[in-house]
């Protein structure tokens, strides 16, 4: 099972037991996530769109670490003129494990 997860302003295809980079949330290491904006679920005999999320589905997800990203360097600099500068920063990212696909069974009325 597939599911298409919205975190932020960032899209992903995940299936559980997958990890994923994904930009700083303020969860600690070793705690538990349950992320609700699912799009779009993908099973073996069916595939679900949401409208635009999906109510009955929940993805579980484990923080595992909080990392840095690699150094993005920024130069700028004026044509004769002698001005230079330098700038860098590290973006922060946060690992995801993605636990489970969780859909709720649908009940058949009559």
């Amino acid at each position: 099972m597939q599911a298409i997860i919205k975190i932020g302003s960032s899209q992903f295809l995940v299936t559980p037991g997958q990890e994923i980079l994904v930009s700083l949330l303020p969860d600690k290491p070793e705690s538990s996530l349950t992320i609700k904006e699912i799009l779009v679920i993908i099973s073996d005999h069916q595939t679900r769109v949401g409208n635009p999320y999906l109510a009955d589905v929940k993805v579980l997800a484990s923080v595992i670490k909080h990392e840095p990203g690699q150094k993005i360097r920024i130069s700028t600099y004026k044509a004769k003129s002698r001005y230079r500068k330098t700038r860098g920063f590290r973006p922060r990212y946060t690992r995801l494990r993605i636990d489970d696909i969780k859909e709720a069974k649908s009940v058949k009325r009559a």
